[in-house]
């Protein structure tokens, strides 16, 4: 697997749980050398994903849609 696409809350959620789940799979995403591409937002559980994969020198890609 090269890539995969996550696409969760850009909110933290009520339980911290929840994002510090989320930044454990960037980590691991990253480990592994799976590039992320996620829904672009740098808040939230979405961002917390990401962040676990940038700083340990992943890749992702951010996808934000326009109207």
């Amino acid at each position: 697997m090269k890539r995969v696409a996550i696409f969760c809350g850009s909110r933290e959620g009520r339980d911290p749980i929840y994002m510090e789940k989320a930044k454990q799979l960037g980590e691991v995403l990253a480990q592994h050398n799976i590039e992320l591409v996620y829904g672009g937002a740098v808040v939230g559980c979405m961002g917390a994903v990401a962040e676990g994969v940038l700083e340990n020198d992943g890749k992702a890609i951010g996808v934000i849609p326009e109207n």
